[in-house]
């Protein structure tokens, strides 16, 4: 990626505010797609903003185009998710990064997170340095980064 690229990027913390922005991403990918919108509500997202965990967010010219939320009470990623026209650009490796680094720095020792199995979500994941685990009865597939083993 070029560095003029990466210098339009503005990385921040996710606020309320911004929760109309975050679904819009949410609802723009083309895997891992929510099958019922209402299993994910307002509420949820300023509990996980406000009470036991913490967001961030990319935008490039104003225009919110990832977000990940990191949950504080599970040591979990609760979400990432990047607009696919904005796909392979190293927003969703950012993301990530300061979701976790966050954590750790909460004093978690390791994190966990699951996302649809066969999915470019599941590759990357591995390719970030995290443990494939268990299959869940829906279909996913759980991961586990431990504090000791982050690069």
């Amino acid at each position: 990626m070029a560095w003029c690229e990466m210098s339009l990027m503005n990385f921040r913390e996710a606020e309320i505010e911004d929760i109309p922005a975050l679904f819009d991403v949410r609802q723009s990918v083309r895997e891992n797609i929510l099958s019922d919108v209402r299993k994910v509500t307002r509420e949820m997202c300023v509990a996980y903003l406000s009470e036991s965990g913490k967001g961030w967010l990319c935008e490039i010219e104003g225009e919110v185009v990832g977000f990940s939320v990191a949950c504080l009470e599970d040591a979990s990623i609760w979400a990432l998710f990047v607009k696919p026209s904005y796909e392979g650009r190293g927003i969703g490796k950012k993301l990530l990064r300061l979701a976790t680094d966050w954590l750790f720095e909460m004093s978690a020792t390791s994190i966990v997170l699951s996302t649809d199995a066969h999915t470019r979500a599941d590759r990357f994941y591995e390719k970030q340095g995290w443990r494939r685990g268990e299959m869940k009865p829906d279909g996913e597939v759980c991961y586990r980064l431990h504090k000791s083993a982050r690069t």
